[in-house]
């Protein structure tokens, strides 16, 4: 990242090893730089986007050699997270943040919801977020890390047409914070809920991005580097913040 962080020349997270799943485009891409350009070095996880995560790992590896590992894994696979963990463990022979980002997101309207689509919604939102946690925390516990999971403000009001989502997402909220008095005080766990910083990839309606963006505080939409910023929040600068939940959302929450 440029400009995305406000001090390219801190490096707090030198030394240190994260694992970020989804890492390889979208909000994930942006996680990944944001904690490599704080001195991390990066597991960087994709389940099927292989070309975006070679690429961004070949760019990453050119400013600071050998500093991006990549794993694939499909994470609905509960049986590999496992070896997930100690991989991105033996990678650079630690672990100190897991960061929870993949997911899906599509509509389940009522009467269209498939035991198909709940599988894949809770598998990817909340369920390989909770096994992995699992796989990696005795890593995170032998170095005092943090687990930083991403859900999203309708996690707590909920999304028309997307009960299935929004429930996944409230339960990865509680996950949050029931992991942090599992896993405390050794390993912090934390949660950043995103607002309108981006957009769905299969577009939406200007009419409806209107409707959105003026039931914001802040009347304006955010970015994905907004979110990067809390995530370097959690990981730099709040060693005593644990069980949190972080809007970065415009005042949307307030605003409905």
């Amino acid at each position: 990242m440029t400009d995305s962080a406000d001090a390219p020349s801190r490096k707090p997270l030198v030394g240190k090893a994260a694992l970020i799943t989804g890492g390889a485009r979208r909000l994930g891409a942006v996680l990944t730089r944001a904690l490599h350009e704080a001195g991390a070095n990066v597991v960087l996880h994709y389940r099927t986007s292989a070309e975006a995560a070679t690429t961004l790992a070949r760019e990453l590896n050119e400013t600071r050699a050998g500093s991006v590992v990549l794993a694939q894994c499909d994470l609905l696979d509960t049986a590999s997270l496992e070896q997930l963990a100690r991989t991105a463990t033996a990678a650079f022979a630690r672990l100190d943040i897991l960061v929870n980002n993949a997911s899906t997101f599509y509509p389940t309207p009522m009467g269209e919801i498939s035991a198909r689509a709940w599988d894949d919604l809770i598998g990817t939102n909340l369920k390989a977020p909770l096994f992995l946690a699992q796989a990696a925390a005795a890593e995170l516990h032998e170095n005092r890390g943090l687990i930083l999971n991403l859900v999203d403000i309708h996690g707590m009001r909920p999304l028309r047409r997307h009960p299935v989502y929004s429930v996944a997402k409230a339960g990865l909220i509680m996950l949050t914070k029931s992991l942090a008095r599992e896993l405390g005080p050794q390993v912090r766990v934390n949660a950043v809920a995103p607002g309108p910083v981006m957009w769905p990839e299969a577009g939406m309606d200007e009419v409806l991005r209107k409707h959105v963006i003026d039931r914001t505080a802040l009347k304006r939409g955010g970015s994905p580097e907004d979110v990067a910023r809390a995530a370097l929040y959690f990981a730099c600068d709040a060693p005593f913040v644990t069980g949190q939940v972080l809007a970065v959302d415009g005042g949307r929450s307030i605003g409905w």
